[in-house]
């Protein structure tokens, strides 16, 4: 069955779909002896698909991972500037995986990483909202004015207006639990900053249907469980 270059790249675990289409643009992909282009269709079982000369792979087994991202790890599977990535610290997991979506640098919690591109689609594509859930620690003292701002949906620095969000005060309102549904850069440290209370700490505690424990320390990763895949392909 012909289905896009990108989708049987990320199928195959040879890249995430974004990554699909520079590998296309840069012409690594060829199909059938001919470079291939950005929305090419293609039948892994009559076409001759190759990366970088390589053939594509038979499509890998998913693989679901929960990672507790510790800080200092960029979420990526490589780093130009040599910083440590989270693709070490599932390195001996037994496949090519990468992260669905990211964290910064100095943010710890839940991390999904699989070879499922389908999924990783699905759960970042700006129509689905998978609510988020993060800890946050603030520089200043949170109010109700600054969860009604939330649940009208936060203007930032730039004039974007984000869809309505949770503000849930904690500890006197120096901290917070933030739900969000969509996946802007830095969202959440943006989001408060624009009310004058800059993050100083944050946490990803969820996503979608999925909730980190107390059982993975920073750093340490666990396969899903199979209840926990079937309520995510749901």
């Amino acid at each position: 069955m012909e289905e896009r270059l990108q989708k049987l790249l990320s199928a195959a675990g040879v890249c995430s779909r974004r990554t699909a289409e520079t590998y296309l643009i840069a012409g690594r992909v060829t199909v059938n002896g001919q470079t291939a282009h950005l929305g090419q269709r293609a039948d892994p079982d009559r076409d001759e698909i190759l990366v970088d000369g390589r053939p594509l792979a038979p499509r890998a087994e998913a693989v679901y991972i929960l990672l507790n991202k510790p800080r200092g790890y960029v979420s990526t599977l490589s780093d130009e500037r040599g910083r440590r990535t989270v693709a070490e610290l599932v390195a001996d997991c037994g496949s090519r995986v990468y992260p669905v979506g990211r964290l910064d640098l100095d943010t710890e919690g839940l991390l999904l990483i699989t070879n499922d591109g389908d999924l990783a689609h699905r759960l970042l594509s700006p129509k689905k909202h998978v609510d988020k859930v993060y800890y946050a620690q603030v520089d200043g003292i949170l109010n109700q004015e600054d969860c009604e701002a939330f649940h009208c949906g936060v203007t930032l620095a730039d004039g974007y207006t984000c869809l309505p969000a949770g503000l849930e005060l904690l500890e006197g309102g120096r901290a917070a639990l933030v739900t969000v549904r969509e996946g802007k850069y830095h969202q959440v440290k943006r989001m408060l900053a624009a009310r004058g209370k800059p993050v100083t700490y944050l946490k990803r505690l969820s996503m979608g249907s999925l909730r980190l424990d107390d059982t993975l320390a920073p750093g340490e990763f666990r396969l899903l469980t199979a209840a926990e895949e079937a309520q995510l392909q749901r």
